[in-house]
């Protein structure tokens, strides 16, 4: 049987785009971990609170939180929100990501803006708030922002996610220093981890096997390096790259329209 643990004493961390695919994996792992999590979504209620419900059964507690990260004033309120609720936040994951196609022959100023909003802004106002709130409370945070071997493998697909992936490794390094000591910032970049619906399950696999080490990430991959992250107190302004060494290999588009 086991004993029941006061909240406040659990360490808290809050998954943005946790209702579905790689976000709500992370979720659940750390769940599995001893983390009570706070559910981000946007628009997927139901399957935030399937995310909710299942990492509450690993470590009870989580809880769903709705916000459109590309409005400031939502992504101001968030941390805050999930301290008032929860009564403490240690660490934020920004795995929501917005991921819409275009090159450099279609580019538009309102198309980086979608991107920049809720792929770099965000993640830079939720460590803005989470440090903010570890000084209130004397305490110390993590953030860890989900990033792409695509930055090391440059093709001109999806350019606008790809700018703010970059300006959002870019942050790591200046968050870091300063926002230091209170927080520490880190990237995980996986590589070809989950298909989509632009992938036949077929042409996933095949995908899956081009790199050095004949495999890209899986999701375990992924989740056991944000966990490592979280619990390693000397890790900071860096990304770990977690593709199987895809970032080596030159491909000339992205992994969905090869």
């Amino acid at each position: 049987m086991s004993i029941a643990v006061k909240p406040s004493t659990v360490p808290t961390v809050l998954v943005t785009g946790a209702g579905k695919r790689l976000g709500r994996a992370i979720a659940l792992g750390l769940a599995a971990a001893g983390w009570r999590v706070a559910v981000h979504y946007r628009e997927s209620a139901i399957e935030a609170q399937d995310t909710a419900n299942a990492c509450s059964a690993l470590c009870a507690g989580a809880q769903c939180f709705a916000a459109d990260l590309s409005d400031e004033t939502h992504t101001k309120a968030l941390v805050h929100t999930v301290a008032e609720h929860m009564g403490r936040v240690d660490a934020v994951v920004n795995s929501a990501a917005l991921f819409e196609h275009d090159s450099p022959d279609n580019f538009s100023y309102a198309m980086l803006q979608k991107h920049m909003l809720t792929n770099t802004a965000a993640a830079i106002m939720l460590a803005q708030k989470l440090h903010g709130h570890a000084c209130e409370r004397d305490g110390t945070g993590v953030v860890v922002n989900m990033l792409d071997q695509k930055l090391w493998n440059l093709n001109p697909d999806f350019f606008s996610y790809t700018m703010s992936k970059a300006s959002l490794e870019t942050a790591n390094t200046v968050l870091a220093k300063a926002l230091a000591p209170q927080l520490r910032v880190v990237g995980v970049a996986p590589g070809l981890t989950l298909t989509s619906h632009m992938l036949s399950d077929e042409k996933f696999q095949d995908l899956h096997k081009l790199s050095p080490l004949g495999r890209s990430s899986t999701v375990e991959d992924v989740v056991s390096t944000v966990l490592f992250v979280l619990n390693n107190p000397s890790i900071t302004g860096t990304t770990i790259l977690v593709d199987g060494g895809q970032h080596l290999m030159p491909f000339e588009r992205d992994f969905s329209l090869m």
